[in-house]
């Protein structure tokens, strides 16, 4: 497996979703990454994306969210910056997966996925900006 890094900026508009994981589908497949591991990349990449555009914003006004993947001796990091408000979706309360699904609180699931199908997350506010950084052990799969 080679080596490699993207980056890329989007706004925070839902049609950038798209776009977003195009670029990180065809960064993976230049990698020659199994399409399971695609998979989970691509689904991180996009609840992150989508609860930063969702929550992270009290005004109308464009924002950009500036995203880097880096691959290095089978470990692919994903680090997203954003200039919204203050989140660390690592101290998100995890959905009761044991309860009924019409009685669960909607919200969380995605997160909670991320959580389990990457390796590590790790979140820092820097200044004005969040910082989620995102690491998937290639060799783990």
């Amino acid at each position: 497996m080679s080596q490699g890094s993207l980056t890329l900026e989007v706004t925070n508009k839902p049609s950038e979703l798209e776009t977003l994981g195009e670029r990180l589908e065809k960064f993976c497949q230049a990698l020659d990454l199994p399409r399971k591991i695609v998979f989970q990349l691509r689904f991180a990449i996009e609840e992150v994306f989508v609860n930063i555009i969702s929550y992270g914003f009290r005004d109308e006004k464009e924002h950009r969210i500036r995203i880097t993947v880096n691959h290095e001796d089978g470990v692919l990091v994903m680090c997203i910056e954003d200039d919204g408000l203050p989140f660390n979706p690592l101290e998100s309360e995890a959905p009761d997966t044991a309860c009924p699904v019409e009685d669960r609180k909607i919200g969380g699931l995605g997160l909670h996925l991320t959580k389990h199908l990457m390796s590590e997350l790790h979140y820092r506010r820097l200044g004005e900006k969040n910082v989620l950084t995102v690491k998937k052990n290639l060799k783990d799969d």
